[in-house]
């Protein structure tokens, strides 16, 4: 996140002793938590325990996908309200599309993760909140979160997340690059221009520090190099009494989206949120439709030349396509060009106005579909510009 935020208490300067306060004796345990090396954003935490005790290794899971297609001309939809609900969190997650640089997947977790802490070391996470309502809580406090949520976890971040009921869709994309605002959203010092579709206001960052002085057996599952390995540390992972930084979870709902319409259909990066060094996330929300008086809504057909098109069709009526519902994914591979259904750019004509929600990810390398994703996926969908009979 490129904005500075704290929470708790913190000494005065960094790098320097910072005694316990509760009479107790000794000092705080001071943590940089920064990616690429020290070169990019970062965070200072101060531990009440050494962040370091690791008591006993238990089990190491491979969880690398089982890739069936990995290298895909066709077009597909993938049905994702067909992935199944699943107790625990981690193993509900399906993943469907993979690359070097990513992992797409749906999941439909039904209980809260509270028996173990979660860390994904490999990839910053970005969860999409299609059905559900919670918080996710982290070392840096908590975050609320419901439909339409977006929740930025940076690689490293140690959480669980608390769930309101059991009816929960989960869209997951794991980032091997860390994920950022648009850099033509901001200027040289960080901050987000006038043009940006959203600003600082929009983002939830974390509150309600949780601070827990315990010492015991606290299991954390690490992702590692494609693996789940089970660490138990000494002390709980939240004792936390402060900290400060650029480099900490946050929120942002789609619905605080501010779409940028024009006279004539504007090209998919207007709808640009989020950015990394092989993908980009969009997002697709109710706009008001172009307005020269010859204008045509529908998208013009275009070629997928340097990308791959992952479309998550989250509510509403998705004006360029046919036959699709909530939780379908659509792939419209890099070589060949896609467009808008038959039927679909005529019906556009005259239109005001649209009620759709989508999150799309354009990946800068091809996609390669999971075993999990051949079993949802309808198998017809590369046809279906094919004029009526």
């Amino acid at each position: 996140m490129p904005f500075y935020h704290t929470l708790g208490k913190i000494p005065q300067k960094r790098h320097t002793q910072f005694e316990k306060t509760d009479g107790s004796g000794g000092l705080y345990y001071e943590q940089l938590f920064g990616t690429i090396g020290f070169d990019g954003m970062s965070s200072l935490l101060y531990h009440i325990h050494r962040p370091t005790m690791v008591r006993d290794v238990l089990e190491s899971v491979d969880v690398t996908p089982k890739v069936a297609v990995e290298k895909n001309i066709l077009s597909r939809k993938l049905i994702g309200f067909s992935v199944q609900p699943t107790n625990d969190y981690l193993e509900s997650r399906v993943p469907l599309l993979v690359n070097k640089d990513l992992i797409f997947g749906l999941a439909a977790p039904q209980q809260s993760l509270t028996d173990y802490f979660y860390k994904n070391a490999d990839s910053d996470e970005l969860l999409f909140i299609h059905r559900g309502s919670g918080k996710l809580r982290t070392l840096f406090g908590t975050i609320p979160f419901q439909y339409g949520d977006y929740l930025v976890i940076p690689r490293g971040t140690i959480y669980q997340i608390n769930f309101d009921t059991a009816d929960n869709r989960l869209l997951y994309v794991e980032s091997h690059s860390p994920i950022y605002t648009p850099k033509r959203y901001r200027n040289q010092f960080g901050q987000l221009l006038e043009h940006s579709p959203y600003c600082e206001r929009d983002f939830v960052r974390p509150t309600d520090l949780e601070t827990h002085d315990e010492t015991g057996d606290f299991l954390i599952k690490i992702k590692k190099q494609g693996a789940l390995h089970s660490l138990v540390f000494a002390s709980h992972p939240f004792d936390v009494v402060g900290w400060d930084g650029y480099n900490y979870p946050y929120g942002f709902s789609m619905f605080n989206f501010e779409p940028i319409t024009g006279r004539v259909h504007q090209p998919p990066p207007v709808h640009q949120t989020f950015q990394t060094d092989s993908f980009v996330v969009c997002s697709f929300v109710p706009r008001l439709f172009d307005y020269h008086p010859k204008a045509i809504p529908a998208p013009y057909n275009h070629s997928n030349i340097d990308s791959d098109e992952v479309i998550y069709y989250v509510d509403g009526d998705f004006m360029s396509r046919n036959d699709i519902a909530q939780g379908h994914i659509t792939l419209h591979p890099g070589g060949i060009p896609h467009g808008p259904a038959p039927g679909a750019m005529e019906r556009s004509i005259g239109k005001k106005e649209t009620q759709e929600y989508a999150v799309m990810v354009d990946t800068f390398r091809p996609l390669m579909l999971t075993e999990q994703a051949l079993q949802i996926d309808d198998g017809t969908y590369y046809k279906s510009w094919l004029d009526p009979s």
